[in-house]
Parts: structure tokens; sequence; C-alpha cells
């Protein structure tokens, strides 16, 4: 059972990211732009989540956008947020596992697909689902439901709801119909369901490989242009920083946040 120890106001080097208990959500950089002037100008006004998985071992459960607030904060002002204020929590690791999947999930702009992952994991180590549905503050036909159809539903299905472009009831729908086509029609039923709800709407396309943004060529010659127009600019990067801008350079294997650190940190280069 998932209880509150106290809240402290801890140190904030002390506070850890758990190998598994972690953020599973990109980083909306933007959004952690936002804390970053909201908590200097009003101050951290909700605790962070914390863990304490051994005495003195903190772990962060929650509050991941406002943590690398914090973080950014620091590297401008290093003596600022010394301490913060935190909630610290109890519980076994998969019930801190669980909390933490259902913060991320608990947002005003929630999608169903966002409570996949959480409700797929429970499952996974032995919570009933009258346990799960208790915990997410759901029904348990909301549970069964995902238990039944995620696992088989196709790539497309999932993309049309992340983009609200399906409901769910229809997306059930198209999943019941690929499960009971005839032996190697299911291909066809699932294009045959698609082009009945969504006929006006294109579907999503794989991509196999992700588009090539930026090329050293282009970087070379935008940072030439800032040397020009201000030979004294300087930009403050971290080691992660750097490696997504090579990621992104390389053009094979990079990922959303690492374009969203080039935005943030060296701007020029993506405009």
């Amino acid at each position: 059972m998932i209880t509150t120890k106290r809240y402290e106001y801890l140190e904030f080097k002390k506070i850890l990211v758990h190998p598994v208990i972690g953020n599973h959500r990109q980083l909306d950089m933007p959004k952690v732009k936002h804390y970053e002037r909201d908590i200097l100008e009003n101050g951290l006004l909700e605790p962070l989540i914390v863990w304490e998985k051994s005495q003195g071992e903190f772990y962060l459960v929650g509050g991941f956008h406002r943590t690398e607030a914090i973080k950014g904060i620091r590297k401008q002002h290093p003596t600022y947020f010394e301490r913060v204020d935190v909630r610290v929590v109890n519980g076994s690791p998969d019930e801190i596992r669980a909390l933490n999947l259902k913060l991320n999930a608990d947002r005003v702009d929630t999608k169903i697909t966002d409570y996949f992952e959480t409700i797929i994991y429970l499952n996974n180590v032995n919570w009933d689902k009258e346990k799960i549905a208790n915990f997410m503050g759901k029904s348990i036909t909301w549970v069964e439901d995902i238990l039944r159809y995620v696992p088989i539903m196709d790539i497309q299905i999932r993309k049309l709801l992340e983009a609200d472009k399906l409901t769910w009831v229809k997306a059930k729908d198209i999943c019941r119909a690929v499960q009971h086509a005839p032996a190697g029609k299911e291909k066809e039923t699932l294009d045959r369901m698609l082009d009945k709800y969504i006929s006006a709407v294109p579907k999503p396309k794989i991509s196999t490989a992700p588009k090539r943004i930026l090329n050293f060529r282009t970087a070379k010659s935008r940072m030439n242009s800032v040397v020009k127009k201000n030979p004294s600019k300087s930009y403050t990067l971290t080691s992660e920083d750097i490696l997504a801008l090579f990621r992104v350079l390389e053009g094979r294997s990079f990922a959303e946040s690492d374009l969203e650190r080039i935005k943030s940190h060296l701007p020029e280069l993506l405009n």
C-alpha cells in the first residue's frame, strides 16, 4: 500500500532517477521552459514526489518536468534551489512504479493511449483487474478492454487514437473485426474497417527511418551566420545536448527529445 511517509525540504542533488521507475514520456521542452520561468518567479508551488527506497536513498516518482526546469535554473544560478519541497512516499517497487505510471497518465490532456503501458504493466505483475481499476479510478470493464485489445492492436489504430482521429469505441470495433477475420484476411479486414470509419482521414505513414532534419554542412553554414552577426555569442551545453546534436546530424536514430534539446540550446541550427 502506498503511503506518504512525510514532507521534507530535501537537498536537490539527492534526488535520483531510478533506471526503471523513470519518466515514461519524452520531455516537452517548451513546458520545461515555462516551468523555469514560473518557478523562478513564484517558487516550487507543488512538491516533487520521491520514493525513499532505503534510508537516505531518494528516487523521483512525480514531477519530471519541474525537476528538469530546476536543473535549467541551477545551470544559470548554481546557488538556487539547493533544497526543494518533496513528498516522500513509501510502498513496494511494483506499487511505486504503478504510482509513477499513473502520475504520468493523470493529466488534463490525457488520452486513453497514455494508460496502455500502465494497465498492461500492472497486469503483468499480477495485480487483479479489480485492484487495477480501483487504483486508476476506472471501471473493471475499462481495464478488461485495454488488456483484451491493446496487445493485438495494429500500429495504425494506435497512431490514429493518439492523434484523436479515432475513438476508443471504434478502435475496439476494428480490433474485434480483425481478431475474428478468416485466416489470411486480417490485413484486408483492417483496411476495410479503417476505410469505413475514417475514409476522410489519411492513414498514418509508418516511417522506417527518421527524416534527415539537419546535416553537417547546413549546421556549419548556419553557425557561420551566427558568428558573423554576433562573434561573442556563447552557449551552455551539457554532454547530453552535444550527443543529441550528433544524433540529429547523423540522421539515423534521433528522437523528438533530441530535436527539442537543439531547439532549446542551439535554436539557430534549426531555423
